[in-house]
């Protein structure tokens, strides 16, 4: 399939135009899928070092990072929705996503931040993984319930 999407020629696959070049959707999703998965390990990594009381939680690198990460993996999600032109009110799986996201972001700040005991931080922690799963899920299957397209 051959269309133009504003000034740019795309063929096959997605593409958008930014500051006179072409980004490929697959760029934008392998930069996206790149940044989850730091996103997720710097998590991981941090909610340990929060359970054994790690003094290099105090780092400014791991105060840091993770900010710049989230960042990128923001900015490709927008971007990559505007290229597939599907936004959370209008598809049901990127709006499960956004608001996943949210609960995600909400138990993330409790097991990192705002917990008044190891054991409520410890256990956002855990919910928290169980919904970035959820979210993993939503993404590759494009289903709000995506146990159903497990088989």
């Amino acid at each position: 399939m051959i269309r133009w999407t504003g000034s740019t020629y795309c063929h096959e696959r997605h593409c958008i135009h930014h500051q006179g070049r072409n980004i490929d959707y697959a760029l934008l999703k392998l930069i996206h899928v790149c940044c989850v998965a730091t996103s997720y390990s710097l998590f991981v990594l941090r909610g340990v070092w929060m359970l054994v009381e790690s003094p290099h939680l105090g780092q400014r690198w791991v105060k840091i990072a993770p900010h710049l990460v989230d960042s990128a993996l923001l900015a490709s999600a927008i971007a990559m929705a505007v290229t597939m032109r599907q936004y959370p009110p209008v598809a049901g799986w990127l709006t499960a996503k956004v608001v996943a996201l949210a609960v995600y972001i909400g138990l993330g700040m409790i097991a990192l931040k705002s917990g008044r005991t190891r054991s409520l931080r410890f256990t956002a922690w855990l919910a928290a993984q169980a919904v970035f799963f959820y979210i993993v899920g939503v993404a590759l299957t494009r289903d709000p319930l995506p146990w159903r397209s497990i088989q």
